[in-house]
Parts: structure tokens; C-alpha cells; sequence
């Protein structure tokens, strides 16, 4: 009767190997595809529920740099994961590219114009009295990238009076949205999820740091483990595909 128990309670055990929250922090612009990769890997692990945490690539690290509990890291450029690897948070053989993204300039839908990028006081005039949304220029990947470009251009020292830093580059995609600002630097793939945005140009990579998507494992969980397998296989990759991300 004991032995029949010790079988039972080790299958049992056994089962439940993935029985547990998965803690996945991941940067803004990965929030949609990051919903629908979650929805499927628990429709294949019942028994594991992913908790997501969306926020700027910066906060999430000062966040895990504080002790949260997070179990994957996926941030917007490769700076914040080897900001906590050189805090000996990650290490640096749990790291892989996950996927890559495009940057964009954006304007309400309806109101996209071309204009010379190349002339400062054309961003201004496109700008119509309002300000260019963009991600926080010193810690935000998007705003970062969008700097960036905006030097490569030549125009960064007068656009960046006439700028609106945001805390993510989704608050910089709802000033636009609504109107508050008629241009806005973000990530195609964020553009690709708005119906009340158009695309006025899609910068050229030379223009700035290529844009990486590094994913981290904090732990050896088996459920850390498989989400990281899952997100490998062609099934994670059709999905990230389909939001625009490469």
C-alpha cells in the first residue's frame, strides 16, 4: 500500500513539473506578440500560467536589478541585457536573439506627408505646433534608436526642442493616435497594430544600432526552459512573423 502511494505521489509529481506562474517581463512593443505566444504556450503547458510584464526595456532591468521575480527577460536592445549581465544577474549563455525590429515615423491616420528628413526646420513645420512623440532619448531602446537616426540626419540638435519623451514607446504611439502629436518615432511593428496611425517612412537601418530583441532566462525552472524551447520553434516564430518583428 505505501509503495502503490510512493508511485502515485511521484506521477503526480511529475505531471505537475510545469504546475506554476511563469513571470515573463518583456519591452512594451513586445506586448501584443508576447499575449498571443503566451496564449498558446499555456494551451500547451495547462498546467503553467504566464504572468506578463510589459514596461520600457530600462524599468524592467532596474526592476529585476531590485529583486523582481522575473523568470524571462525579453528586452528591446542587447544595452539592458548586458546591463545585468555585468551585474551578474544573467548570465551570458542564457542569453539569444529572439527577433529583430524596424523603426518608423509615424503620423495620425489620413495625415501622412512625406518631407525632406534631412531639413530640421521641415520636421518642424511637419510638426504643425505640436511635438514629436518619442521614447525617453536616454534610456527608452525606441527613443534611443529614434535619436539616434535623428543625429544620423543631421537635425537632432533643433528637433529635440520640439520633442515629447515618453516612459515606452506605447504612450508615444497614443500621442499620436489621439492626435497630440502629428509625428511619432516608433517600432513598425507597434505602427502595424494601430488603425488610427500611418507610416510616413520606414528609416533605414544605417541610420541607427540595429534593432535586437535579446531573450534572457533568469533561472533554471523547467517551465523557464520550455517557454525558451517554445519560442524556437517555427509555431513562435509564425506569430512573431505576423507582428511584423523578423
Amino acid at each position: 500500500m505505501i509503495k502503490h502511494s510512493l508511485v502515485i505521489a511521484i506521477a503526480m509529481s511529475s505531471m505537475s513539473a510545469f504546475a506554476a506562474d511563469l513571470n515573463v517581463y518583456a519591452a512594451s512593443s513586445m506586448t501584443n506578440a508576447v499575449g498571443e505566444l503566451a496564449e498558446q504556450f499555456e494551451a500547451q503547458y495547462p498546467d503553467t500560467h504566464i504572468v506578463p510584464v510589459y514596461a520600457s526595456s530600462s524599468s524592467l532591468a532596474r526592476q529585476i536589478e531590485n529583486g523582481a521575480p522575473a523568470d524571462i527577460y525579453i528586452s528591446a536592445n542587447e544595452k539592458w541585457v548586458k546591463y545585468l549581465e555585468d551585474k551578474t544577474i544573467i548570465e551570458p549563455e542564457h542569453v539569444g536573439l529572439l527577433a529583430t525590429n524596424k523603426l518608423v515615423l509615424i503620423s495620425p491616420k489620413g495625415e501622412e506627408k512625406a518631407f525632406d528628413f534631412e531639413d530640421a526646420n521641415a520636421w518642424v513645420s511637419a510638426l504643425e505646433g505640436t511635438r514629436l512623440a518619442i521614447g525617453n532619448t536616454q534610456a527608452v531602446p525606441a527613443g534611443i534608436y529614434g535619436k539616434e537616426t535623428l543625429e544620423a540626419l543631421n537635425v537632432w540638435a533643433e528637433v529635440q526642442k520640439h520633442t515629447a519623451p515618453t516612459n515606452n514607446v506605447r504612450i508615444a504611439l497614443a500621442l499620436v493616435e489621439r492626435g497630440e502629436s502629428k509625428l511619432g518615432i516608433v517600432y513598425k511593428t507597434d505602427a502595424m497594430q494601430s488603425k488610427n496611425v500611418g507610416v510616413v517612412t520606414e528609416f533605414d537601418d544605417q541610420l541607427h544600432t540595429p534593432i535586437r530583441y535579446p531573450m534572457a532566462t533568469l533561472n533554471d525552472k523547467d517551465a523557464s526552459n520550455a517557454f525558451k524551447e517554445f519560442l524556437n520553434t517555427p509555431k513562435a516564430r509564425e506569430v512573431l512573423a505576423s507582428y511584423g518583428f523578423n
